[in-house]
Formats: C-alpha cells, sequence, structure tokens
C-alpha cells in the first residue's frame, strides 16, 4: 500500500528532525564534570564528553590560557587530557563547538575517594545526628572544600558515568554538609586546616554493603570463593538454576536444623505445649540479646516461656502480642501456633485469638533462631507486651529459656548473596565511573558487614585493595582505612569475637604498601554499630594522611604489634609507634595469655620502654598474647600522641570464622 505524506506532515517531520539533531548536537560531560568541581593537582586528568559525530572542539583552561583541540569520533564520543597546576583556583573550563559550555568555579586540589558502608555514610545530621551535629552543621563553612555525593545504584555490568546528586558538585556549607559523610568531611576539614590545600570528596558508599560488591570481576575470580554466584549473574536461565539449587540447600539445611532442634520432634514442636514441664529450664529478663546475658557468643536455637495470668474480659476481644525478634521467629499460645516471621528488624504483631485466652495461667511460647551477631527478643521494656483492646499487658521481665540447637553442631547455612551485596555490582556502578580519574588517595570505613567471615576477610581486602589500585592505573594509590570500632557488651572472661578476627586482618593489610589504619577501638559505643564521635574518627585518618601524603613529621598511628619473645614465664612484645607508651588508668588492662592449652586468661601487662611484659600466674609457661581481642574490649594502652593501640593476637591458632565463605 502506498501511504502519502501531507505536506504539513512533512513540515512537522522535519522540525522535529532538526530539533533532535540539535539534541544530540550538544556537549555534555560525565556526571563528574560540573561547575565547583576540584581536579587533582599537578596531574595529567582525562577529560572526556559527547558531542556532534566528527564534531570539532576547543578546550581552554583559565589557569594557562592553553587551547586543547579535539575531535568527536563517528558516534560523538571525544576525550583529551588537561594538565593541572599545583593547587589554586577558582577557574573555570571552556569548551567551544557549535555550541559553548563553561564550567566555573573550578579548584585545583587533592580529590580522595570516601567509600565503604554505613559508618562512612553517616551523614553529620539527618539518620546520623553525629555528636554536636547542630553546630558543626551551622559552622561548616569552607568553600575550598567541595563535594560530590554518589547514588545507591547496582549494575551487574560496568557503568561509565556516576549518578550522582544534587546535579553534580557543591560547595561544602550549611546547607549542603548535613547529609554528607561525616568521616569524609571531618577528615577534609582537618587536612585543609593543616595544609590550606582545597580538597574534593568523592563520597561513594552505601550502608550494610560486603566488601565483594566493591570488588571487580576481575579480582574476584582470583579466589574462587564466588565463581558460582558470578556465573550465574551472567544470564536469567544460570541465576535461576542457582536460586532452585540455593532454595534445595536450604531445606535440607532446615531440616537439619529441625532434626537437632531439642524442641522438636519429628516436625512436631514438643516445647510448645502448655502443659510442658519447663522446671529444669533457665530463667533470663526479656527484652534483651542472649549474647549480653545468659548465652554470650551463641548462634542457634533458643526457646522461651512464660506463663502468665489472663482475667475474663481478656477473653472479650482478639490479643495481639507484641515483641522484635532477632532473626527469625515462631510463636505459640497455650500450645497452638499463632505466626511465624524473619529479619532482625521488623516488628512482630500477632493475633491470638480470643478462643485460644483462658482465665488464669496461658503460656506464651517463642522460637527464636540467630544466624549470626546478637540475638533474642530485644527492644525496650515497654515494647514487649499483650495488647486488648484498649489495655496494655507488660509481658517483659522473667522468662524461662532453653537451648535447642547450637549452630557450631551445624554445618555451615547456605549463602546467597542479594541485591547489593552481590559480587561486583557496586563496584560496576559506583566505583567504575571513576577509574580515569587521577586521585590523592581513598580513605575506607567497612568491614561489619564481613565480620562473620573475617577469616576470609584477611583475602578479600588486601585483594579489594590491590584491585582498585590495578584499576585506577595508580600502583601506589594511597589506601587509608577504619578499623572497626569496640560494639557489644563487654565480657568478663576472654571470649572468641567474630569482630576481633575482622580487626586482625585489617591489621594484617597494612602489610601492603602505601596504607594506614585509623584505630577506634577506644571511641565506639556499646549499644550503636554507629558510633557518633566521627569527629575523631575523621581527625585520626587525616593524621596519616598528614603524614604520608602531605609531609608533616607527626605521629599518625598508635602503637603497632609487630614481634614477641618468650623470657621465663612471660612474653615481651614490641611495638612500632611506640614512644611513651602509657595506659590511661593506672594498671593496663585488655591483655589476655595463653599456653599449649590454647586457653586464654587475664593477665598482667607492664610497661620497659617501648615493649611490654605479659604474664600470669595461671599460666606457666605461655607461648601466645592477645590485646583486645574482644567486641567491645577493655584495653587501654596508648603512645605519647594520644593515639590507642590497635588490638592484636602473637598466634595463629583458628578462629571461630575460619571455615566461613
Amino acid at each position: 500500500m502506498i501511504r502519502f505524506i501531507f505536506p504539513h506532515k512533512i513540515t512537522l517531520f522535519l522540525l522535529v528532525c532538526i530539533c533532535y539533531s540539535g539534541v544530540q548536537a550538544q556537549i555534555k560531560l560525565p556526571s563528574i564534570f560540573t561547575d565547583n568541581m576540584v581536579l587533582q593537582q599537578k596531574s595529567k586528568v582525562p577529560f572526556w564528553g559527547t558531542a556532534e559525530p566528527n564534531e570539532k572542539l576547543i578546550l581552554s583552561t583559565s589557569w594557562n590560557g592553553k587551547i586543547l583541540k579535539v575531535t568527536a569520533d563517528d558516534f560523538g564520543k571525544w576525550q583529551t587530557a588537561i594538565k593541572t597546576p599545583a593547587h589554586g583556583g577558582p577557574y573555570s573550563i571552556k569548551i567551544k563547538g557549535h555550541d559553548q559550555l563553561v564550567l566555573k568555579n573550578i579548584l585545583i586540589g587533592e580529590v580522595w575517594l570516601c567509600s565503604g558502608q554505613s559508618n562512612m555514610e553517616m551523614p553529620l545530621g539527618g539518620w546520623g545526628e553525629i555528636n554536636n551535629y547542630k553546630e558543626e552543621i551551622k559552622n561548616a563553612d569552607f568553600p575550598k572544600i567541595r563535594l560530590l555525593q554518589a547514588e545507591h545504584i547496582q549494575s551487574e555490568e560496568p557503568l561509565t558515568d556516576l549518578n550522582v546528586q544534587h546535579g553534580g558538585w557543591q560547595v561544602c556549607d550549611s546547607a549542603a554538609i548535613e547529609d554528607f559523610s561525616a568521616t569524609a568531611y571531618f577528615f577534609a576539614r582537618k587536612i585543609w586546616e593543616e595544609e590550606h590545600i582545597p580538597i574534593g570528596l568523592i563520597h561513594s558508599s552505601w550502608g550494610g554493603t560486603v566488601i565483594e560488591a566493591w570488588t571487580s570481576h576481575k579480582a574476584l575470580t582470583e579466589v574462587r570463593d564466588f565463581d558460582a554466584v558470578l556465573k550465574a549473574m551472567q544470564t536469567q536461565d544460570a541465576e535461576k538454576k542457582l536460586q532452585e539449587n540455593y532454595n534445595h540447600q536450604m531445606r535440607i539445611w532446615n531440616d537439619k536444623l529441625a532434626e537437632q532442634d531439642l524442641g522438636m520432634n519429628k516436625g512436631s514442636a514438643v516445647w510448645s505445649h502448655s502443659e510442658l514441664k519447663d522446671t529444669n529450664w533457665e530463667t533470663i529478663s526479656l527484652p534483651g540479646y542472649w549474647e549480653r546475658s545468659a548465652l554470650p557468643v551463641f548462634d542457634g536455637v533458643v526457646w522461651f516461656r512464660k506463663k502468665i495470668n489472663l482475667s475474663k474480659g481478656d477473653q472479650v476481644k482478639d490479643l495481639e502480642l507484641h515483641f522484635y525478634a532477632d532473626d527469625n521467629d515462631k510463636v505459640w499460645f497455650n500450645g497452638e501456633l499463632i505466626g511465624e516471621n524473619a529479619g532482625y528488624n521488623l516488628p512482630r504483631i500477632y493475633t491470638i485469638d480470643k478462643s485460644l485466652v483462658k482465665v488464669g495461667e496461658n503460656v506464651i511460647t517463642i522460637r527464636v533462631y540467630d544466624q549470626t551477631g546478637e540475638g533474642g527478643i530485644y527492644g525496650k521494656q515497654d515494647q514487649l507486651f499483650l495488647q486488648s483492646g484498649d489495655k496494655t499487658i507488660s509481658v517483659s521481665g522473667t522468662w524461662k529459656y532453653k537451648v535447642g540447637s547450637d549452630l557450631k553442631n551445624m554445618p555451615a547455612q547456605p549463602y546467597l548473596p542479594q541485591a547489593q551485596n552481590r559480587p561486583t555490582v557496586l563496584f560496576n556502578a559506583m566505583i567504575h565511573p571513576l577509574l580515569k580519574l587521577p586521585l590523592a588517595g581513598v580513605i575506607w570505613y567497612q568491614g561489619e558487614s564481613n565480620a562473620d567471615r573475617a577469616y576470609q576477610y584477611n583475602t578479600l581486602f588486601p585483594l579489594m585493595i590491590r584491585d582498585w589500585r590495578s584499576q585506577f592505573s595508580q600502583k601506589d594509590l594511597p589506601f587509608y582505612f577504619v578499623q572497626l570500632a569496640n560494639f557489644m557488651d563487654q565480657k568478663e572472661t576472654p571470649t572468641p569475637s567474630a569482630w576481633a578476627e575482622l580487626r586482625d586482618a585489617q591489621f594484617n593489610s597494612l602489610q601492603l604498601p602505601h596504607t594506614g589504619m585509623a584505630v577506634t577501638i577506644d571511641i565506639g559505643n556499646a549499644d550503636n554499630i554507629h558510633p557518633k564521635n566521627k569527629q575523631e574518627v575523621g581527625r585520626r585518618l587525616a593524621l596519616i594522611a598528614l603524614a604520608k601524603n602531605y609531609g608533616e613529621r607527626i605521629e599518625y598511628s598508635g602503637p603497632l604489634y609487630t614481634s614477641f619473645k618468650k623470657k621465663d614465664n612471660s612474653i615481651i612484645i614490641d611495638f612500632d609507634h611506640a614512644k611513651r607508651l602509657h595506659s590511661e588508668s593506672d594498671q593496663l588492662k585488655g591483655f589476655e595469655i595463653a599456653g599449649k592449652d590454647h586457653i586464654f586468661h587475664w593477665a598482667n601487662a607492664s610497661i620497659d620502654g617501648n615493649t611490654i611484659a605479659v604474664s600470669s600466674p595461671e599460666v606457666n609457661a605461655p607461648i601466645a598474647v592477645r590485646y583486645s581481642w574482644a567486641d567491645n574490649p577493655k584495653g587501654n594502652l596508648y603512645n605519647h600522641a594520644g593515639l590507642p593501640a590497635s588490638p592484636f593476637r602473637t598466634d595463629k591458632w583458628p578462629g571461630i570464622t575460619d571455615s566461613n565463605h
């Protein structure tokens, strides 16, 4: 069939083509090149964008007036390189082709990439509310510090442009800083105050993420631990097959867990029966994590029971049971299952049909399964209760409990990473678009999400550092990181700790050149995984940069263990950064010592110059020492600069995370 195009339609068609062609001809730059940006000083900075295919462009920079000519290729892509002088500004860059683009208020200085998980992401205000946050935000007037905030985005393939907030770079002021990384800001502020060099901060982090998500595909293939997941990410069929296999393995594992659970018998919850005799059960106060009281360092299944007396009036309406559980739970009322849920951060609200309620004694049974970290029924005292119409009945206080199954007796639980925690996806989306940029260095604040695989972190962390250096084509790229802070309850006896093992992996990564570690073991919070003193975290990171990047003759690290030797019934510990060792009290704390039985005991420790002698009357022939080896240790060793000693161990004995992959 022949179709006729009427003249007015031809005119409209031509106008659309002209407009479309004009849009295509516009000069466009990546999101990282905007007004207010900072370029790395004394560098040859790649500079690129798009224009009309084969368009000839002229670039000029105001700091030297130099003219650069470049021609776009057949696809409209172009790239050149700009030489930057020593720090200064503000400057501008002009790009002229068929149209013209001018970037203004540019500074030449030091560009730092700031990455990791939630403690790097934690803003001054908003959900962060760091120490003295209102005053800090009010006083944040630093026009020579510039901020670029990456959006949370994941990708299975490497991206070439970074998704950014606020349209690009911002000048650091009260309005811009409130939702920006507090650690990164205090790091930059300290450097600016000491060096008066403009600082550009590129903040690209995501809370709760694992290190393998920030590592490239090429690097991860070296360790083989993620081969199955990486393969599954390549095709939908492979991904579906991996998911099906995971589901199958989880069914087998859950069946095994139920089989080992003493509270179950052939699928029947025998410990939920209301007539069960629980006189031999232990008591515990709820709400409260069991690690903080009755069951330190325990993962597995625990059953809780409580008898409550209800009146005839409580039978009039359905009841609701409210509480929080970590991680998964099942609940019975008078032996009848009333609900179950999964996920540590979800409020539980279960309806109890009035037909189940008896006048007088009733029994609530809660089975909690915790896979890792702290577990139990947690929250505030008024968050564990029954609701009967307008009446609230507290069920907090003393409960009975009994262990159903200990994960130590189980094979490792199958694991399948999801969403932003899949290998490579954050590197692809939030790091890869930056790879052409010269950097002054990287600051990194991450590890909490890998704590239960701390042994593996010994491989993954240095792997990622080497990977980024290769990807950025900067083999000596400075990489400074924050060691995990103290967190969770203090223990009265030496106890294994996944967090201690993760800190040890971070300490071991100092063997790589051009690295530095900010020790924060003294400024954490037992009850908050996001400690508020980000001022000191940023300052300690800045001390490393001031010494290593900017040549300041300052102490930048607390004491770091180097070696040990046996002497009689003592072990003598040597340190670097050990000038004027001292404790923050009359007695050194946090040292523990063991003999050939591998059982650790609290130790006596005394300072002798740059060394410390460690001993214990309970260990006649000591062979190993550990310091601050706990989730929340009591160590108090410092050097003359007031910087704390890093936790360490002299042994290489197997840890509790060695088999976790």
